[in-house]
């Protein structure tokens, strides 16, 4: 089969979520940065989860992602390597603060 025949992959529009419950937050106060946001979603995860796993993260305001250089793999891609990272090790919750400007994947750890 020559390159021309060869069939094409397609990208995903958007990722898969199935499994994983979102939870998007909109707290006032703002908060003013990562560590603020990271109590709020760790709070979200802990009353969710009980025990849990902070398996990765995207900090919008220092374009910062958990594990670092997820996305350098995922350049051309659809799916940022964060999330990416985090759907394919586990995540069962997802929680979006301020439309994106923090996001963070969690995992129940079973005891």
């Amino acid at each position: 089969m020559n390159r021309e025949e060869a069939p094409a992959c397609s990208l995903p529009r958007e990722p898969d979520y199935s499994g994983v419950t979102q939870v998007a937050l909109h707290p006032a106060p703002s908060p003013t940065d990562y560590r603020q946001a990271m109590k709020l979603a760790d709070a979200e995860a802990e009353k969710r989860l009980g025990e849990y796993m902070l398996l990765s993260w995207y900090d919008r305001d220092r374009d910062f992602e958990s594990p670092q250089h997820a996305s350098e793999c995922h350049e051309n891609s659809a799916i940022p390597g964060y999330v990416d990272y985090g759907i394919n090790h586990g995540a069962t919750l997802k929680v979006d603060i301020e439309d994106g400007r923090f996001v963070f994947f969690y995992m129940p750890l079973e005891m």
